[in-house]
């Protein structure tokens, strides 16, 4: 008789991985461990890609518009450096009852930065922040007044 059969797993050593439920559940603990590894590298590239944004200009003001999923202003650090605005978000992920994690694809510590034009006079001691509804973070830094004040003697 050619083939193998359950005889053939005594004699080859694999026992009890013969079992279909053994083999499953090794199949299952396989898949498992590889989604959660590709899960964390996902992660890992979203962490060290900067967070993309849009940098708009009024006459009053620059608004720097960055993509901020799953924020909440607690989870932010805004500073102006180096005619830079520099963001930091630490997202925490929330506990749901009932369910257990198989993928953890969303990186948590997200960095990105803004350069302003070279020629941008700013007050970034007036600045403001905001993260909207939308998932994103809208930081508005108004413009320095370029007029000087006159007096007559």
């Amino acid at each position: 008789m050619t083939g193998f059969d359950g005889s053939d797993c005594e004699r080859t050593g694999i026992g009890a991985l013969g079992d279909p439920r053994r083999l499953r559940d090794l199949g299952e603990s396989i898949a498992e461990n590889a989604l959660e590894r590709v899960g964390r590298g996902v992660a890992r590239v979203q962490e060290r890609t900067p967070l993309p944004y849009d940098l708009l200009e009024s006459e009053d003001a620059y608004l720097v518009v960055f993509d901020a999923p799953g924020a909440r202003g607690k989870d932010v650090q805004v500073r102006f450096a180096d005619g830079e605005v520099r963001v930091r978000i630490d997202r925490f992920r929330d506990f749901h009852e009932g369910f257990e994690m198989r993928f953890p694809g969303r990186g948590l510590g997200l960095d990105g930065g803004a350069p302003l034009p070279t020629d941008a006079a700013v007050d970034p001691e007036r600045a403001s922040a905001t993260v909207t509804e939308a998932g994103t973070l809208e930081v508005r830094i108004p413009k320095r007044s370029r007029e000087i004040d006159v007096e007559s003697a």
